[in-house]
């Protein structure tokens, strides 16, 4: 008995590795939240696959762990990478409930490498990533990594930056970000990654803070060093370039 824990990539199945596709095809019943599990339906036509609604993780980590422990080969599906705001960590939790079983996370590729492929480099030095999504993390701890990321100068990726109940999350985001930056900060967007319809933008802190985004889309703010070059957002590593002045 095994239960896979998949990143299957931000999108289309061009980004999903050969690792996730294996563990996929080795497995009889695949189970994750509906949109996830719709990317993959006509992929793998010929497995069972459960799916659960948003915000109901628990349940959907104890299902699977349960067929696995009955002795079926389980595949929990995340977008992207399953330890980064996935289910591996959850499933590890709760599979102290279960019998002893093996548990493989299976890599993915998570929108923050993804998105910043899409707008350049930005994230070629060191930096955060931070969710603005309170579900799970109060807004002032939220806030106060956002704080000590900007003075810190680190490069910034942001998942789930606005939802319908968070409209003006990214605002007051960007109003904590430019008490320590430059409000000309290079930063920039991709909504979809991978997805049809996939857009971005790259433009200023300033800028960004009025954009209208959603749950769809990735954030990048650059550090004090990033620059646009050629149009595309890149934040050097420190090679003598002269790039940065």
């Amino acid at each position: 008995m095994a239960l896979r824990i998949v990143g299957l990539g931000p999108g289309s199945g061009l980004d999903m590795t050969e690792r996730a596709r294996r563990a996929l095809e080795a497995s009889d019943l695949i189970v994750g939240y509906t949109v996830y599990v719709d990317l993959i339906r006509d992929r793998f036509p010929e497995k069972e696959l459960v799916s659960t609604p948003m915000r109901s993780e628990v349940e959907r980590c104890r299902a699977a762990l349960a067929q696995a422990a009955a002795g079926r080969e389980v595949a929990m599906v995340c977008s992207g990478d399953a330890g980064v705001y996935g289910m591996a960590g959850l499933c590890f939790e709760l599979a102290r409930d279960f019998d002893p079983m093996e548990i493989e996370v299976v890599a993915g590729v998570t929108a923050a490498v993804a998105g910043a492929a899409v707008l350049g480099a930005p994230l070629m030095h060191d930096f955060a990533v931070v969710s603005l999504s309170d579900l799970l993390t109060p807004w002032d701890t939220i806030a106060s990594r956002l704080d000590a990321a900007a003075r810190a100068d680190f490069a910034l990726c942001l998942y789930n930056p606005s939802s319908r109940k968070r409209s003006d999350y990214l605002r007051r985001a960007c109003d904590i970000l430019l008490e320590s930056k430059d409000p000309a900060t290079v930063c920039g967007y991709v909504r979809n990654i991978a997805r049809a319809g996939e857009e971005s933008r790259v433009l200023t802190l300033e800028e960004l803070r009025d954009q209208p985004v959603d749950m769809f889309t990735t954030v990048f703010i650059g550090n004090s060093q990033t620059r646009l070059v050629a149009g595309r957002m890149v934040t050097p590593r420190g090679y003598d370039t002269g790039l940065v002045r």
